[in-house]
């Protein structure tokens, strides 16, 4: 039996049991790689984790053919490597630092895992976007590069500014360690409400129509701008910490990127093939920062269709 027609077989539950076995692999994998480079070497030790770990998922995506495998990945490896870390914290980090880095990546990393879960039809199915790649090359090859090494790098970039904040940055917990905290959490919280509020309008929602009630009200993408946020929180850590490392800034630059040049372009383009209401709600709505919509009149819109 081919790993496709196996997935396509498997309840929701017994899929989810794979993708736990395959996790707790992957983690094992990253987190002995890292170990054999130790803690004096932990920018490396975290980016060749994350190799390793994404290329054993590579292989259990390719195994059941499936790249949506690597979905739970942008979460579950960022938390673990956030706990690897703080074992390797020298004793000049402040234990509260510890502590509230710990909070903000682990409230961000259950609540993003969990809603993975709850959203997720089980391994008959795979992501739209992930078929639309395969279209531009050969399959395993647009696998490997854009939905697995690519995800990888960026999460890799992101992540490192964790290192001061919980290895070596010895400055004492200030201001900007409130603050970043209390954007990590209300960043969590706006993913949380969009999320829960996206649900509530797919199951009620009528074919072709825009969701434009809450967070959605104000931006086309609240839970892609708490993500960025998030990072952003976790740069202002590794800053606070110790300021030499502020050139860990491409992280957060490049999730921004990302989101505004890839993500972000690609959900609108099919939104508006779908949605016949959506270029309207576009043109009102902000792409990504959380901002009053604006009125335009009718004839501005037809102008601009």
């Amino acid at each position: 039996m081919s790993g496709r027609a196996l997935g396509q077989r498997l309840s929701k539950t017994g899929a989810l049991f794979i993708v736990l076995v395959a996790y707790v692999i992957a983690v094992g994998g990253a987190w002995a790689v890292a170990n054999a480079l130790g803690f004096h070497r932990p920018v490396w030790a975290l980016g060749l984790g994350y190799l390793v770990a994404t290329l054993i998922i590579y292989g259990w995506s390719s195994a059941l053919d499936n790249a949506s495998m690597f979905d739970p990945w942008w979460s579950v490896l960022p938390a673990a490597a956030a706990v690897w870390l703080s074992c390797g914290a020298t004793p000049e980090v402040p234990s509260l630092r510890i502590v509230l880095v710990l909070i903000t990546v682990w409230v961000w990393a259950l609540r993003l895992t969990l809603n993975w879960i709850r959203g997720w039809a089980g391994l008959h199915h795979e992501d739209w976007r992930y078929l639309d790649l395969y279209t531009k090359g050969p399959k395993l090859l647009m696998s490997l590069s854009a939905v697995h090494l690519f995800p990888t790098f960026i999460v890799f970039l992101v992540c490192v500014p964790m290192v001061p904040a919980l290895v070596w940055g010895h400055h004492a917990v200030g201001a900007l360690d409130w603050i970043a905290l209390a954007l990590g959490l209300i960043a969590a919280s706006m993913q949380l409400i969009a999320d829960e509020q996206m649900r509530r309008f797919r199951r009620n929602k009528q074919s072709g129509a825009v969701m434009d009630h809450g967070l959605w009200r104000y931006s086309r993408h609240p839970n892609y701008f708490g993500e960025v946020l998030l990072w952003w929180a976790i740069w202002i850590f590794s800053l606070s910490a110790d300021p030499a490392w502020w050139w860990t800034v491409v992280g957060p630059i490049a999730v921004t990127l990302m989101m505004l040049t890839a993500s972000i372009p690609m959900l609108d383009d099919r939104s508006r093939a779908r949605r016949p209401e959506f270029d309207a709600y576009a043109k009102r709505t902000s792409a990504f920062v959380l901002w009053p919509p604006r009125n335009v009149s009718d004839a501005e819109m037809a102008s601009r269709a």
